[in-house]
């Protein structure tokens, strides 16, 4: 996974589009580098600024997969966030049609109904949302619906559903078409992925581990035997022999002792290592299939 930049993301965030594909690869993206929240927050509420409707849109769909996704993984996303959607419901609501107030009248109750943002919070993004007067629907042209019976739900396909609850998913509407929007993220590892920085220098810093310390190796090879064999104890000449050797004893428990304590650190950083390993690894193979599915999306265009 690529290391975080401003420029970085302000091209993510050009680049996103409606889709759900688009939208769930970018919030994969931000929640691994949750640690930057407040940038990309920042960042986000920008482009809120200066977005046309159906993007600014498209980013509160984002927001709304980063939140509620990243719940498990820390509170930055949904604290950064707070701060700033009141603002971007206000800027929102100056110039937006009925059909993307309906939208996100929707988001908000789900919010509300999952306990994503407490009811003053929501009351207050609602209160900035609805203070506003949206741009009259009869100002757009009218575009085609497809008409169903009262009762008639949109039947949803297999690679819709992707295995995720009924719960989990939302029915939206953009530019006149519905669309099933999944809130969950593609699958992601229990813990965090590493930078492949972070990666490198762990297992750089194996290479210079205790069990990898010839000098301390050697000087434990050389410890004099009779600091471990009792039936040497008998050979002592006087009181002297007697304090060298417990000299001797004293010296080697402390190299002993630390070299252990080390050793014991080492073990528990190359379980550390092994588990960053099998989280950057599958999270580069979660990457690589949304990269094919991209690529059959792609091909099927053509």
């Amino acid at each position: 996974m690529t290391s975080f930049t401003e420029g970085g993301l302000n091209k993510r965030l050009k680049e996103l589009n409606s889709s759900q594909q688009s939208i769930q690869t970018l919030s994969l993206w931000l929640i691994h580098h949750r640690k930057y929240a407040h940038t990309v927050v920042k960042i986000w509420s920008k482009e809120i600024l200066t977005g046309s409707e159906s993007k600014q849109l498209t980013l509160m769909y984002l927001a709304n997969d980063v939140i509620q996704n990243s719940k498990k993984k820390g509170p930055e996303y949904g604290q950064e966030f707070g701060k700033e959607l009141a603002k971007a419901f206000k800027q929102i609501s100056l110039n937006c049609s009925s059909k993307t107030r309906q939208n996100l009248t929707r988001l908000l109750n789900i919010w509300e109904e999952r306990g994503v943002y407490s009811k003053i919070q929501i009351d207050e993004f609602k209160d900035a949302f609805g203070k506003e007067t949206a741009k009259k629907i009869t100002d757009e042209p009218p575009k085609k619906k497809v008409k169903h019976s009262h009762n008639h739900k949109p039947k949803k396909t297999k690679s819709q559903n992707n295995g995720i609850k009924k719960d989990k998913e939302i029915i939206i509407e953009v530019d006149g078409t519905k669309e099933l929007h999944v809130t969950l993220s593609p699958k992601t590892p229990v813990n965090d992925p590493p930078e492949p920085e972070e990666l490198i220098k762990a297992l750089n810093d194996l290479e210079n581990a205790p069990s990898c310390d010839a000098i301390v190796r050697e000087r434990i090879s050389k410890l004099p035997p009779e600091i471990a064999d009792v039936s040497l104890l008998s050979q002592l000449k006087g009181k002297d022999e007697g304090e060298e050797l417990l000299r001797k004893v004293n010296d080697a428990v402390a190299l002993l002792t630390d070299y252990n304590t080390r050793l014991v650190c080492e073990m528990e950083d190359r379980k550390k290592v092994s588990s960053m390993l099998h989280d950057f690894i599958q999270s580069q193979r979660d990457l690589i299939d949304q990269a094919e599915q991209r690529l059959q999306e792609y091909q099927g265009k053509l």
